[in-house]
Parts: C-alpha cells; sequence; structure tokens
C-alpha cells in the first residue's frame, strides 16, 4: 500500500476513530492527539498483512485512547469540583444520546476497559471478536465486560423519550427564562428534583458540588441575568443557541472569548432533570475553535 493509498485510507476512516477516541476520552483534545498517534503507527506500520483496516484503525486508536485514559483517571481524581467532558459542537450524530453529556458522565463511572468495550460494542457494533482484538483480551472476558458495562448504563442512564422537537422547545424557554431572569418560569421546567452540576476545574468560580433542587437551581440561573459571571457583566454577555455534544445547548460569550456551555437533560414530560454547565477555561477551546464534528 503506498503513501498516498494509506493516507487516503486513513482519512475514510478518521471521523470514526475521533467518535471512538472521544467517547473513551471524554476530550476533544486527547481524542484528536490519540488519532494523530494512531496516523503515525499507521503509516509506519507494515500494512501489507492488515486485512481489515477499518479493525486494525480502531485497535490502534482505541489502545491510545485507553492509555490516555488511564493517566487522565490519576488526574480527575484530584480534580476541583464536578469533572464533566469537553463538550464539542456536533453535526446531528445518527445517535445522539451516545455521545451526550449525560452519557459521558455515565460512561465516566466504568473501568476503562468496560468504557472502551461499551463504545465499541453499543455505539459502533463491533463484534465482540473485533473487540476481543483491539482491547488484547479474551472473547469471553469482553462478553463480560460488554454485559457488566451495559447493566451499569441501564442502570444510571435511562434512555429519556423527549424527542427533538420538545428537545428544542424546552431548552429555548429554559434560557429565555435565564437570561431574562424569571424565577417562576425556571421553576415550572424544572423538575423538583433537578441537579446543576457545574465544571470550572478551580480555574473559574463555580460550585464545587452539584447544586440540587429546583428553588436553588433557578435563583442560580436567575443571577445570570443580574450578576457579573466570571468578570463579565450581563450586558456584555451573550447567549446563542448551539447542538452540543449531538442535543440542543447554549454557548454563552463575553469579552470575546467562551466563557461557558450549558446541555440539558429533559424527561419525556418536559421537565429538566440535569444541567451539565461546562466552563473550565481549558475545556472550552473545541467549542470556541467553530469547529463542528461528526460523530
Amino acid at each position: 500500500m503506498t503513501g498516498d493509498r494509506a493516507a487516503g485510507v486513513f482519512d475514510r476512516h478518521r471521523n470514526l476513530l475521533f467518535a471512538v477516541a472521544y467517547r473513551v476520552l471524554g476530550s476533544a483534545a486527547d481524542a484528536e492527539d490519540a488519532v494523530q498517534d494512531a496516523w503515525i503507527r499507521w503509516s509506519s506500520a507494515d500494512r501489507s498483512e492488515v486485512a481489515d483496516p477499518k479493525a486494525y484503525l480502531a485497535r490502534i486508536v482505541t489502545n491510545e485512547a485507553l492509555a490516555r485514559l488511564r493517566a487522565a483517571q490519576r488526574r480527575r481524581e484530584v480534580y476541583a469540583g464536578p469533572w464533566l467532558p469537553e463538550p464539542i459542537l456536533t453535526d446531528s450524530p445518527a445517535d445522539p444520546d451516545s455521545v451526550s453529556m449525560a452519557m459521558l458522565v455515565v460512561l465516566e463511572t466504568l473501568s476503562p476497559l468496560e468504557r472502551a468495550v461499551f463504545v465499541l460494542r453499543e455505539v459502533f457494533d463491533f463484534s465482540h471478536a473485533e473487540i476481543a482484538a483491539a482491547v488484547d483480551r479474551s472473547e469471553e472476558s469482553v462478553r463480560q465486560a460488554a454485559h457488566r458495562a451495559r447493566a451499569h448504563v441501564t442502570a444510571r442512564r435511562p434512555r429519556f423519550a423527549a424527542t427533538r422537537a420538545q428537545q428544542r422547545e424546552v431548552t429555548d424557554r429554559f434560557f429565555a427564562a435565564a437570561t431574562g431572569g424569571d424565577v417562576n418560569a425556571l421553576m415550572e421546567l424544572l423538575s423538583p428534583d433537578v441537579t446543576l452540576w457545574t465544571d470550572g476545574g478551580g480555574k473559574v468560580r463555580q460550585a464545587l458540588r452539584p447544586v440540587v433542587g429546583a428553588a436553588v437551581v433557578a435563583a442560580w440561573f436567575a443571577s445570570l441575568g443580574t450578576a457579573t459571571y466570571q468578570g463579565v457583566a450581563p450586558a456584555d454577555m451573550s447567549a446563542a443557541p448551539a447542538e452540543i455534544n449531538g442535543m440542543p445547548g447554549m454557548v454563552f460569550r463575553g469579552h470575546g472569548r467562551v466563557i461557558a456551555t450549558i446541555t440539558l437533560d429533559i424527561s419525556p414530560d418536559g421537565r429538566v432533570v440535569a444541567i451539565h454547565n461546562v466552563a473550565n477555561p481549558d475545556k472550552l477551546g473545541a467549542v470556541a475553535s467553530g469547529d463542528h464534528y461528526r460523530v
């Protein structure tokens, strides 16, 4: 296989490789690095013996992602406040739930092996044999890991039945109420036990523990319209709708920079049950770039 042909094969699978790595890592920057390392290994490999380039490349990027995830887990254990995935702008994924902030948070509670197996099996429909080759485990151990991961995810992340139109409607109403400081309208939209997760990473001031309860969460958001946030006065802050991780969300900007993203988890009855707010500037680069990912 010539260099040009090898590059063409890799480019055909690049979106898949990033999609796998991002779901395993929850970080766009780390996923990009994993894909780049996969390219280096692919370009220097003996490709004459590769019968299935897709499976071969998936194996490389999975191993690269797993190595990074194991190293990242040690850093996340001492992270300041809740750790949330790095948000990305997306172009209508076929399975948006699999890349949503809520799903990635659940995947964070799996072991690295279980996470990789779940992603390859449940999201991308790789066979147990293909996954076994990718993660260097027996097929039986992969089946067991897949069973554990599926049960864990099902227990913690039931699929909500809110339609796309309902998600957009509730999101628009929520942000109109939040930016307008309308506590009563917010209370109508929030589930009584709604949970707000804020990720500032110790870089900006955010809640260091989950904020629980409609009244407290409503007050927190209502203050956005009346108080300075991250050094940006309300008059200097703008908010625009965007598709973030496959779901309707909002990007907040001020003083020429992205200062936060917010996505909502919405129940079938149109209530907001969870809110994910990422404000750590180290995690906003992918959104600030304006690039949209096909995942």
